[in-house]
């Protein structure tokens, strides 16, 4: 098959994530366009905002010399980045709300600064604005995805892909995040992968190293999941496993059916809705965030 990038199917962590959980979710999240706008739906939610702020200040450090990335307060960087994401923009529902997040990301921000470990590493970019390649151009389905760190070892001239996150909870050891960042990383680029790590940032000062995985496992994996999600988009087949709809359908149910508020549109002209939290909550009462 000739290869066409436009006419491919695009999978990605993020994606695979929402397929795997809820394929209704993932179509009002990925495919979905409002007949009255022609735009794609985005929800907002205080944790979202939090992580896309810091996770922003991280990537402005990547495409700075070594010795430059502290030369001026990443401080005030968050600040700054931080006031796209206040009130309504955010997602938060007042003053006290968001003034407790926009204290957990300073702190974040401040750990890395007092702990910038292989922040203050040699670095490498991909050339790439979205990093991707060809998982199989026989099934013409392309991967993609953004690595948020690759620290360079030039004492050994491999790398170590890194990924920041900002909520409390431990990634599942399932996670296939970072063994598709490992995957990009092997096709984008020519170095070898010597390590892998989360960095959690609401309380560790350094990352966490996970046990490298096997890419080729990975990529049938991968493949397997993309195959069925071309499969359902083909077929326009998106069926949520539960009868009465689940928590990562629901919110985006709300939106379809008028229940949610308008904020914007996006820089990727996307409509930015918040949802009335009771939405998120499962039989147990739970928030889901």
């Amino acid at each position: 098959m000739t290869k066409d990038k436009y006419s491919a199917v695009w999978v990605s962590h993020s994606s695979i994530k929402d397929f795997l959980k809820c394929p209704r979710a993932y179509y009002l999240k990925n495919v979905y366009r409002d007949p009255k706008t022609g735009h794609k739906i985005k929800i907002v939610s205080p944790p979202l905002a939090l992580g896309q702020a810091v996770h922003e200040v991280v990537e402005s450090l990547s495409i700075l010399p070594v010795d430059k990335r502290f030369s001026n307060s990443i401080i005030a960087k968050f600040a700054k980045i931080w006031d796209r994401f206040s009130g309504k923009q955010g997602g938060f529902p007042n003053f006290d709300v968001e003034a407790k997040y926009r204290e957990r990301g300073q702190r974040m921000i401040r750990r890395l600064v007092q702990n910038p470990g292989p922040l203050a590493n040699l670095a490498v970019k991909i050339k790439m604005n979205l990093p991707y390649f060809w998982l199989s151009s026989e099934d013409n389905i392309i991967l993609c995805g953004k690595i948020d760190w690759i620290e360079y070892l030039p004492e050994i001239e491999q790398i170590h892909i890194i990924d920041f996150k900002t909520s409390s909870k431990d990634e599942s050891a399932e996670s296939m995040q970072l063994p598709i960042y490992c995957l990009l990383a092997k096709n984008c680029q020519d170095r070898p992968i010597t390590k892998a790590s989360y960095w959690y940032l609401a309380r560790n000062d350094s990352p966490t190293e996970i046990t490298l995985p096997d890419l080729k496992e990975t990529h049938d994996k991968v493949l397997e999941i993309a195959k069925q999600i071309k499969i359902a988009r083909k077929l326009e087949r998106f069926k949520c496993p539960s009868e009465n709809g689940c928590p990562a359908c629901r919110p985006y149910e709300a939106i379809i059916h008028d229940n949610a508020e308008f904020v914007s549109v996006d820089e990727f002209d996307r409509d930015v809705y918040v949802i009335d939290e009771t939405i998120y909550e499962d039989k147990e009462g739970s928030v889901i965030l």
